[in-house]
């Protein structure tokens, strides 16, 4: 019996010291301090108002429920300082302007991406966070912050699974509302916050519905924990998007043996030109602009009814009713229509070497402009004839590139069982969806691809969000995009996208695994192995993000699946597996990198001298 009772006091004292570690991580998370610049600098990349719409205007997002004036009363777990205050929520990568003021559009005022919508059957005014968020970057150098609209994020996010370290959005979030909860003069606080004067009743069913979206917050972490679907730590500036999405529309919303391990985290790319792409996404497997900013906002939260509450599919007429503002999101895409590659702030960043960056124009031409040029299209060669200019984006097979594959062998590879949607091939024949590059025969619901199943979902969401909204037939091809179809196509490989503002952009690669461009046209073996991110401090001479450890930061590794930082290497010897051009000597680098800062601004090129190019030679081949 005493040995009994020495084991039970020993499991009591280990789960006391457990409950202890992650008290602390909770009130003390490790994030980054946040220090104010001493000025923000935003570039010309488009006018005020274009950039305030597309911050704010809300996608139909809803973080599990949580209601816009709930998250601004929300109190830090172990004090009564607000969560949602500017300083604190840039802890966590989240920009803020340190001049910003509450207004119409942001009355919480907020960081950029945070907006909200009022929910058309209930009324309820929900938390949205919107693409800005992920798509909006910053750098900062000698105390100067660049707002970098379109830009890559360099936020903690996306998990909510604890862990030790602490510092996610999402874990942190749901602390402080289960403190909220549990605590009754916080939910004291929070009641007259909410609801200012106020009877039982009212407050009673506050807590009620407070405690719905706690729940399912507090689900998704367990979910995401007790399967362990998310091995590979995403730390700043990443998210496995295409992983949580199909989480999200064939896990959640359909059946829980459709989970799938993502393990392949990638960075947020950056948004200007991409009107003019004809294929998007990292692995070029989406083509409507529409289709493409639905599965975003379903993936980042926006409601989706697949099924009957007792798992039975809907009738045709009832189904995929969803959050997705389609308005809103049409508003946004033509808002980044006119959004332009950030141009490098010289006063900031430092003077460019003209003579330097003409020799790096010349080795570009020769080195990376057969795979990274823009290429027009003729019109009768266009997907979309009136979009003008439509630019061709090769995909590079990752056999050839040999940059980490998990995302392209993800994505190719993963398999879902759509079957309990009931479909039919004649349903899916009527669908706006168009398939590159595959067999005709008919779709095996069984075991659907990601990337076509989320484009049957899509197509099934959008027609219902069109009728939903009264928007008719001779409305939808606009909104579509150049009324395109919802095109799909599945390459393992990655897209070479056009180079214009590349600088603004860092860390490199798919998997943000290269700090700078310097070590990304630098062989594999002298590329930083492990490196730390979070900090926005910028490298002018090596072109990215500096990596000294900080308080705070992540430590990225580039040995764990999914973050390979191998591949796209110019290297001598024959080419293949990786290896895509010629050994390039140090001054060359150096040349390139000077170009690579002025690739395309108007402001410089002209100025550059016209330097003889060596042809691009392929070179010979591993095999």
């Amino acid at each position: 019996m005493q040995l009994l009772r020495r084991a039970l006091g020993a499991v009591l004292l280990l789960a006391m010291l457990a409950a202890a570690v992650g008290l602390y991580f909770v009130a003390y998370p490790n994030l980054p301090e946040y220090e104010a610049p001493e000025a923000l600098r935003y570039l010309e990349q488009w006018e005020n108002g274009d950039r305030e719409t597309y911050y704010y205007t809300p996608q139909g997002t809803q973080v599990k429920g949580l209601e816009y004036d709930w998250f601004v009363s929300l109190e830090l777990p172990f004090s009564q300082d607000k969560f949602a205050t500017p300083d604190y929520l840039a802890r966590f990568g989240f920009l803020v302007d340190p001049s910003q003021q509450a207004t119409a559009l942001n009355p919480g005022n907020l960081p950029v991406g945070f907006a909200r919508h009022e929910d058309d059957e209930s009324g309820r005014t929900y938390l949205d966070v919107t693409c800005a968020a992920c798509h909006t970057g910053e750098l900062r150098h000698n105390g100067q912050a660049i707002r970098i609209d379109g830009g890559a994020a360099m936020h903690s996010l996306a998990s909510t699974v604890p862990t030790l370290r602490g510092g996610s959005f999402g874990q942190t979030l749901g602390m402080s509302m289960a403190f909220t909860y549990y605590n009754p003069f916080k939910f004291d606080r929070f009641a007259h916050a909410v609801l200012g004067e106020h009877d039982e009743p009212a407050r009673a069913q506050l807590r009620r519905d407070f405690k719905q979206a706690l729940d399912r917050l507090l689900g998704t972490a367990y979910n995401d924990w007790h399967r362990d679907l998310y091995p590979t730590e995403e730390g700043f500036g990443r998210t496995d998007a295409f992983g949580r999405i199909a989480n999200t529309a064939f896990g959640d919303a359909l059946d829980t043996a459709n989970y799938r391990v993502a393990n392949a985290p990638v960075s947020y790319p950056h948004l200007w030109d991409i009107w003019k792409f004809d294929w998007v996404q990292w692995n070029g497997s989406a083509m409507q602009p529409m289709a493409r900013n639905i599965g975003e906002a379903l993936g980042v939260g926006a409601k989706l009814q697949l099924l009957h509450e007792n798992g039975q599919p809907l009738p045709e007429g009832e189904r995929y009713a969803s959050g997705v503002r389609v308005r809103d999101l049409h508003r946004l895409e033509n808002t980044l229509m006119r959004l332009a590659p950030p141009r490098w702030p010289e006063e900031i960043l430092g003077e460019i070497d003209l003579e330097q960056a003409s020799r790096g124009r010349a080795l570009y031409r020769e080195n990376c402009a057969h795979c990274h040029d823009a290429k027009p299209k003729p019109e009768n060669n266009r997907y979309a004839p009136e979009r003008d200019p439509e630019w061709r984006m090769a995909v590079i097979p990752t056999s050839v590139v040999g940059t980490d594959p998990t995302t392209a062998d993800n994505i190719a590879d993963h398999r879902f069982d759509l079957t309990r949607l009931g479909w039919t091939q004649d349903e899916l024949k009527r669908l706006d969806v168009k398939l590159y590059g595959q067999s005709t025969g008919p779709l095996d619901l069984s075991k659907v691809s990601s990337a076509k199943g989320l484009a049957y979902i899509t197509a099934y969401v959008e027609d219902r969000a069109y009728r939903d909204a009264g928007i008719g037939a001779a409305e939808r091809a606009e909104f579509n995009g150049f009324g395109l179809p919802i095109g799909v196509q599945e390459i393992r490989g990655y897209k070479a996208r056009p180079l214009d503002g590349i600088w603004a952009t860092p860390p490199f690669l798919h998997n943000g695994s290269v700090p700078s461009l310097f070590h990304l046209l630098s062989p594999v073996a002298e590329r930083p192995q492990r490196f730390w991110t979070g900090s926005r401090e910028y490298d002018p001479s090596h072109v990215g993000i500096r990596t000294e450890r900080f308080g705070g930061g992540f430590l990225l590794d580039t040995a764990i699946t999914g973050n390979g930082n191998r591949g796209h290497e110019f290297r001598a010897g024959c080419r293949g597996n990786g290896v895509i051009g010629r050994a390039l000597a140090p001054h060359e680098r150096w040349a390139l990198v000077e170009y690579l800062k002025v690739l395309g601004d108007p402001g410089f090129e002209p100025r550059l001298e016209a330097l003889p190019t060596r042809p691009h030679t392929p070179g010979p081949s591993c095999l």
